[in-house]
């Protein structure tokens, strides 16, 4: 049983589709836990409760249980009217009931059952903030920005998002149909996803062309910064090939523990400050720094973002973007620079509450506006324009290169030959990019050494 202590902790991604789709855990307190009674305790009271207000709501509820059409159960009514005011807040704030709650608690180990998608509220709407990497919802061709109108049918206008979100939910092997509006097509599309177990994969890495390593992180897990470490450890451990340069992909990422977001940071800065919360409540403020532990050193580094990259992703890139540590590649992100605590109300239930927003070290808000890339980059396929050129060496009777050196000609036999990653960099235009943008630098840098 977990007690309260453990049970208060801060979140700040969008709701994961899978568990009860809610986002990671993030103890975002650890030096200065604080349990339910406290965090009510140093609330601010402004005022006493209006008594005009509660005697309608009273009048209201008793109106409902004599004269609805059909009888309703007086606790029933009650989690409607919490459901209500809970998502009337924010569409972050809601009421975890049992099974939420038990489900919030295993979401921090990256295993989970569903469809895989990262969802949030828009317009009465499901949002589809991102497809997790390798999950029915990627595979079925889900995208960020999706809209999804119907349920099996059923109509998702009117729905709260625990409702929308339970629905999705289901034993793996069972299907569920979604109608999707999608932005630039002209009618609803049609999926047929078939639930899954979920496991999702936190770090994955590996060494592209010209000593470029690339790390794509999926979500932040309580293992990210670990994984992280080790990823980077194993490439300054290759002597055979030295590291020129890191490509961190944080597109489509949603977030999830902000500990493992401040310790990816921290891998790439030695000073400063990494991220800082403010709120009413004074145990929501809370700053995070750097440590001397840089394993990254001063490896040039660039980062991918776009519209699916919120919460902690938007942590990590401002970070980075204000200490002028890495350069920021691809689109504008998501936006989420909201913080929730989880408040326990009962041994199975809680509170999951909109308690601060967080800033980046230079006091940026993310909160509705996201980072701006350096450099905007969209999305496009990688397809080379084949054409026949005529060279000098094509020409009947050219003079030959009387150099000494066969550089050129080396360089000219092996210019198609496939470097590791080749085909990755082929199928991603934005990755192309960055990887372009890094061995530009190598270059540069090796031609200005003595």
């Amino acid at each position: 049983m977990l007690n309260s202590v453990s049970l208060l902790r801060h979140f700040i991604a969008p709701a994961v589709l899978g568990c009860l789709c809610w986002p990671l855990a993030v103890n975002a307190t650890e030096e200065h836990p604080a349990d339910a009674a406290a965090a009510t305790a140093e609330r601010p009271v402004e005022g006493p409760l209006p008594l005009q207000e509660l005697r309608n709501f009273t009048e209201i509820f008793d109106r409902i249980r004599s004269a609805y059409v059909e009888e309703i159960d007086d606790k029933t009514l009650f989690e409607y009217a919490i459901n209500g005011m809970l998502s009337s807040l924010d569409p972050h704030s809601a009421y975890l009931q049992a099974d939420a709650f038990a489900d919030l608690q295993e979401n921090t180990s990256g295993k989970f059952g569903g469809l895989g998608i990262e969802v949030s509220m828009q317009d009465g709407l499901i949002l589809v903030v991102t497809p997790i990497d390798d999950t029915p919802a990627q595979q079925a061709g889900i995208r960020a920005g999706d809209l999804i109108v119907s349920l099996d049918g059923d109509a998702v206008m009117g729905m709260n998002l625990n409702d929308a979100v339970e629905k999705m939910r289901g034993a793996p092997g069972t299907d569920i149909e979604l109608e999707i509006r999608r932005p630039g097509e002209k009618s609803l599309l049609s999926f047929t996803l078939t639930r899954a177990e979920i496991k999702v994969a936190s770090v994955r890495n590996e060494m592209l062309s010209n000593g470029i390593g690339y790390v794509r992180i999926t979500q932040f897990q309580e293992n990210t910064g670990a994984d992280l470490m080790a990823a980077l450890e194993q490439w300054h451990s290759d002597k055979s090939r030295p590291l020129n340069g890191i490509i961190l992909d944080l597109r489509n990422n949603p977030g999830g523990v902000l500990d493992a977001a401040v310790e990816v940071v921290d891998a790439f800065i030695s000073t400063g400050l990494i991220v800082y919360t403010e709120g009413r409540a004074s145990n929501s403020e809370v700053s995070y720094s750097a440590t001397s532990h840089t394993p990254a050193g001063d490896v040039p580094v660039v980062v991918l973002i776009n519209a699916g990259s919120a919460s902690a992703s938007e942590i990590v890139a401002g970070a980075l973007q204000d200490h002028q540590r890495a350069l920021i590649v691809g689109t504008q992100s998501f936006g989420k620079g909201s913080v929730q605590s989880v408040l326990p109300i009962t041994e199975d239930s809680a509170v999951k509450l909109t308690t601060a927003r967080y800033f980046t070290p230079n006091g940026r808000s993310i909160q509705a506006q996201g980072i701006r890339p350096d450099i905007v980059i969209e999305q496009s396929e990688v397809t080379p324009l084949e054409q026949r050129v005529y060279k000098e060496s094509n020409l009947p009777g050219h003079l030959r290169n009387t150099s000494k050196s066969d550089d050129s000609d080396a360089g000219t036999e092996n210019a198609d030959v496939a470097d590791p990653g080749s085909e990755l960099l082929k199928k991603d235009f934005q990755l192309y990019e960055a990887h372009t943008l890094l061995r530009g630098l190598t270059i540069l840098g090796a031609r200005r050494e003595p």
